[in-house]
């Protein structure tokens, strides 16, 4: 059994999509040297965290590696990770002026390359300010997480990450398939932020092992809640209860931990000659179905409620996940579950399709429909306020505080799960208002 190529499916590659082939040296300088270097760069303008794409494209172009790396980690500790799953068609490489003539700037590509040549080339080098401007806890190892680990590390912070995970990553690692992200530059990107001064502290899950008020009792002047949204959506109809039911993270989990050696073939959630099905038709659902099919499913279907058009899966997922070979139902309600003689084990489900009612034979049925925050960390905390979704609530000025002194919040575990960048842009906010926070409050202290 080869894990790397074709995981279990011989007959399917795990670098199934032609564009993530990375780029040689001598491609990413041609394409470095196709922009155009606009005066007012649209491509800055398009992506969240308002990059340093011009600049570092300029100095890619010239050969000078070190300087276009030292321009990326002006905006981003994770450029490895965003070169390859930002939506970048619809943020820096959609706003190219050269996108209208469908020749836009690859720019995914050349930040992936640059950020991988300084991983093996050992490029770059920080200055560590010293650790003296205050202690900050950061919970989850998340986008956001590391985010803000790594900024107030840069900032002359001290600052300890708790994850609950055997690894750090959060859902880098263990909520994004090995195809669309290698959870070897997952590591790569953890272990540079720590490298900044940041201490990972993993298997302690905050609300069981710890509390919050455990945590300030340890002498941290503020604490980062970035744990995202931990809880996948059921669907509540009958059946769901029957073994084959499973949602989209714990089976992500698991083949994750099976890639890790943790876990033996036949304890993984889907096995080889299985038909699947994944309910739901988002970036996951497709990453879902792409991995079932990977691990030997004989076939996968998405069922959706609605048509192609609506799908809110990026294109090119939907793409590989065509390219994978899985199959698609559109116009599907699943209305029940169904279980064999025994009543305890998934056979099938019962769809709505255009007025009738039919059902699709499966032995696994993954769902896919979104997730939610876990309450573990605020129902063991008085005085964090979330909304009647479940998001935590924040101020404005400091910015990303909760209703909790001193307790901050930020990425999808305050709003709507988004995107990586999306999660980090909100997350250099909230780094920069826990600073201002803390600055005050030892300012007060010292003249008490």
């Amino acid at each position: 059994m080869d894990k790397e190529n074709g995981f279990l499916n011989p007959n399917i590659k795990t670098e199934v999509d032609k564009d993530v082939k990375p780029y040689t040296m001598k491609e990413a300088i041609a394409e470095a040297k196709r922009c155009l270097h606009c005066k007012v760069p649209m491509c800055k303008k398009g992506c969240p965290i308002n990059n340093n794409i011009t600049e570092f494209i300029a100095c890619l172009a010239m050969g000078n590696l070190g300087e276009a790396r030292s321009y990326l980690t002006q905006k981003t500790n994770l450029p490895a990770v965003c070169g390859r799953v930002c939506p970048h068609e619809k943020q820096c490489q959609g706003s190219c002026v050269l996108a209208r003539k469908g020749k836009a700037i690859h720019i995914g590509k050349l930040e992936e390359f640059v950020a991988d040549f300084d991983a093996e080339m050992g490029l770059i080098r920080y200055t560590i300010p010293n650790k003296d401007r205050g202690k900050v806890a950061v919970i989850g190892s998340g986008p956001a997480g590391l985010t803000v680990a790594g900024d107030l590390a840069l900032m002359g912070f001290k600052v300890t990450v708790f994850e609950a995970e055997e690894e750090p990553g959060g859902v880098l690692m263990y909520g994004i398939p090995e195809f669309r992200l290698p959870k070897d530059v997952v590591r790569r990107e953890t272990k540079r932020i720590a490298e900044h001064g940041v201490t990972f502290v993993t298997n302690t899950k905050i609300g069981v092992d710890k509390t919050l008020d455990d945590i300030f009792a340890e002498g941290y002047d503020a604490i980062f809640i970035g744990t995202g949204t931990a809880v996948s959506k059921g669907l509540d109809i009958p059946g769901r209860k029957l073994r084959g039911v499973m949602k989209f993270n714990y089976m992500l989990r698991r083949v994750t931990m099976f890639r890790s050696g943790e876990l033996k073939r036949e304890e993984l959630p889907v096995q080889p000659g299985e038909k699947v099905l994944v309910i739901g038709a988002g970036n996951v659902a497709m990453d879902a179905s792409r991995t079932a099919m990977k691990c030997g499913a004989s076939e996968c279907t998405v069922v959706y409620r609605d048509v192609l058009e609506t799908i809110t899966a990026e294109p090119n997922e939907y793409e590989g996940a065509v390219n994978d070979g899985v199959k698609f139902k559109w116009l599907s309600t699943p209305i029940e579950y169904i279980g064999d003689e025994s009543g305890r084990i998934l056979k099938g489900l019962k769809v709505e399709c255009e007025g009738k009612e039919e059902i699709i034979p499966c032995d696994k049925c993954i769902i896919a429909i979104g997730s939610k925050p876990a309450r573990l960390i605020v129902s063991t905390t008085k005085g964090i306020k979330v909304n009647e979704q479940g998001y935590i609530e924040i101020r404005e000025d400091p910015y990303g505080m909760t209703t909790l002194k001193g307790v901050f919040a930020g990425g999808d575990v305050v709003h709507r799960p988004a995107t990586v960048v999306l999660a980090m842009k909100e997350a250099k906010e909230v780094a920069e208002g826990i600073a201002k926070y803390v600055d005050a409050v030892k300012l007060i202290e010292s003249l008490s």
